[in-house]
């Protein structure tokens, strides 16, 4: 606004043009459409819940609901849970999903609907070199590499292994033997490299030390490798999914892309060194999907039903490697801090494990496998911390199902945590009671309110091996030692924020010998 000295006039016109850029009209449509195009993108996708009578948090623009999980996936869910029922709409950046502990509804997604409905997740693309995973694969890539690995995870192959995995629980057991002095210990560091080198030795055959030689390069690249919520690549693709072709031609990964590399390029090496000695013939992973090769002019021909690639095996051993590590240590570091918190259950599981293996006997896996209190306790532990949070389909067409309207293109999430934590489903949910999957309970449990590793075709391929690790470490761990609570063990615990439940702090118990130490 200025002011005219000799007429003493306000002339407004004249203001505005002096602090207004001297675009053309023509220029100031196109900035003024592609401002109005920009606010149609931010609040455009948010109004489909609210039309399908679903409620849930309000969406903020271009965001969705992404900041709900500041406080963590785990807590975002038991609060929706509470607040909106059991089916409620979030929106990961522009992507909606509806969120459901209705076991009706999950047996329709994972398992009834699954064809043609439910078939895939959703279409993640940041992976590197590990984008040919058996996680990422979708349709008909998808039946290939699962009907490829289903093989090396059956009960007969798991047999083969298991001396192998007893190897690496008896140098567990030698580890703990050292550190029972001691007033506390970070019992997940322990089951950390307990599962990194029983995974390399299964998977490749590799002799590793992760307890006395941490700084052995595979070793440091496997630990250093973890999903990063907070990368900017994540982030870009989920509030600006169009710019995912130009995110993956700069290839970017929410991996560590040094790390994924290295141990492509090593395993490369190592499948290439078996080629040359073919006449070697090694009991493990890697040799199950090498004797399924399959050349890539073969993909997508009527030669290709079966069988893998160079790249989707060097994605599914680093794969399974890295995301094994995960959880078997965490589900072993939580089921160790509710056995120290319930001593009455751990002295049951003692007696049980002293009675099928008398004066610490060696554990056989056909008796590691009939163990009833074992599975009670090993369950619930996984019902009251399960380590994959969700469960995700992407819906492919249109579908009502018990009543709620899933249209096309809307993934379907099951909250993981939340259903365990249901007290509809499990009266007094934060208490730990192995009892809950006793024999006498299990024609009053819903097959599908319990789901640590999923259900249905694309449930967890390696449940089983996870399952008879798992078991092992604990056998062998309590014919030796007990756990007990100290000082520094937090009661209860605080869970992060993490994608893959963990804990904010370390698990801090006390490990106590059964036995005393003879000396020599």
């Amino acid at each position: 606004m200025l002011k005219d000295r000799a007429s003493g006039e306000i002339r407004t016109e004249e203001f505005t043009m002096s602090y207004l850029p001297c675009f053309s009209a023509e220029t100031w449509t196109l900035l003024l459409t592609f401002l109005c195009l920009f606010i149609a993108y931010g609040y455009w996708p948010f109004g489909l819940f609210r039309k399908l009578g679903i409620s849930g948090p309000k969406p903020l623009p271009f965001f969705g609901t992404i900041f709900i999980y500041g406080k963590g996936f785990a807590q975002a869910d038991i609060e929706c849970f509470r607040k909106y029922g059991r089916i409620w709409g979030i929106y990961d950046g522009r992507l909606s999903s509806v969120c459901t502990v209705e076991t009706g509804i999950i047996r329709t997604v994972l398992v009834k609907g699954f064809y043609p409905y439910f078939t895939n997740r959703r279409d993640f693309r940041f992976s590197g070199p590990l984008n040919d995973s058996l996680n990422n694969a979708r349709d008909e890539s998808w039946r290939r590499i699962r009907t490829s690995l289903s093989p090396s995870f059956s009960s007969g192959r798991l047999k083969e292994m298991f001396k192998r995995m007893k190897q690496q629980a008896d140098k567990l057991v030698r580890c703990l033997q050292k550190n029972t002095n001691s007033e506390a210990v970070d019992i997940k560091q322990f089951f950390s490299a307990y599962a990194v080198d029983v995974l390399a030795s299964t998977t490749i055959s590799l002799d590793t030390d992760s307890f006395n030689n941490p700084s052995d390069p595979v070793v440091m690249r496997v630990k250093k490798i973890d999903f990063n919520f907070n990368n900017p690549c994540f982030l870009l693709s989920v509030v600006f999914p169009f710019l995912d072709p130009l995110l993956e031609k700069a290839n970017l990964c929410i991996f560590p892309l040094a790390e994924v590399r290295f141990l492509c390029n090593f395993l490369n090496k190592v499948i290439l060194d078996r080629e040359k000695n073919v006449h070697v013939k090694q009991v493990d992973f890697l040799q199950q999907m090498i004797d399924s090769q399959l050349a890539e002019t073969k993909v997508g021909t009527n030669e290709s039903k079966k069988g893998m690639t160079r790249r989707e095996i060097l994605s599914q051993a680093v794969m399974s490697w890295i995301g094994g590590r995960d959880i078997i240590s965490k589900s072993l570091a939580f089921l160790s801090h509710n056995l120290a918190t319930n001593p009455d259950a751990m002295k049951k599981l003692q007696d049980e494990i002293d009675q099928v293996f008398p004066n610490k006997a060696p554990v056989t896996y056909a008796e590691l496998m009939q163990m009833g209190y074992l599975d009670m306790v090993l369950n619930e532990s996984l019902r009251r911390y399960p380590i994959a949070l969700r469960i995700e389909r992407l819906c492919s067409e249109t579908i009502v199902i018990g009543g709620v309207t899933i249209p096309k293109g809307t993934l379907v999430q099951i909250p993981v945590y939340a259903l365990h934590h249901d007290p509809d489903l499990w009266p007094e949910p934060e208490c730990f009671r192995p009892e809950r999957f006793g024999k006498e309970n299990k024609h009053s449990l819903d097959p599908y309110a319990f789901l640590p590793f999923g259900a249905g075709p694309r449930n967890c391929i390696a449940m089983r091996f996870v399952t008879v690790l798992m078991k092992l470490a604990v056998v062998q761990v309590l014919q030796n030692f007990s756990f007990a609570v100290c000082e520094e063990t937090e009661i209860p615990l605080q869970l992060d924020n993490s994608p893959l439940l963990g804990t904010k702090n370390p698990i801090k118990l006390k490990v106590v010998p059964r036995f005393p130490v003879m000396e020599e």
